[in-house]
């Protein structure tokens, strides 16, 4: 991240989700981080992809991020998540997206069982509408200011 921005370039398939996820980290009161399209005067922080397989280390995981020295990678499983698949519907390619890029805002997973998240490990722990809750909100203030 520089200047509070998470500036991003686009290869993946999933526009909506992607979207989706920039709003969901950015309503609310959560202001701090901002992200905008990777230009000419921007170094890219974060570059979303799209992978398709589910072959390990692949198997049965819908994304990831995976912080790197330089720009992040965040990319979404098209094995899982692609159309007709059984993660296929736009609500869950929403929810995946907005997980991962919780991920590149520096959080980890939280144990479901001590409050709701939408950072939990899975996907029937997190809030199905693939927004932040009212406690992912307070620590991203925690983290963020």
């Amino acid at each position: 991240m520089d200047s509070g921005e998470i500036a991003w370039e686009d290869e993946s398939v999933f526009d909506d989700a992607r979207r989706h996820a920039h709003r969901a980290w950015s309503q609310r009161g959560l202001d701090r981080v901002k992200f905008p399209a990777d230009d000419a005067g921007r170094i890219a922080d974060l570059e979303w992809s799209d992978v398709s397989t589910t072959r390990p280390p692949w198997k049965g995981v819908l994304g990831r991020w995976k912080g790197m020295a330089g720009t992040d990678l965040l990319k979404l499983n098209k094995a899982y998540l692609g159309p007709g698949k059984r993660y296929g519907d736009r609500g869950s390619r929403r929810m995946i997206a907005a997980h991962e890029l919780g991920h590149a805002l520096g959080f980890c997973h939280k144990n479901p069982t001590h409050y709701r998240s939408l950072m939990a490990p899975n996907t029937f722990d997190m809030p199905s509408n693939g927004a932040p809750t009212a406690q992912d909100r307070r620590n991203y203030h925690a983290l963020w200011g």
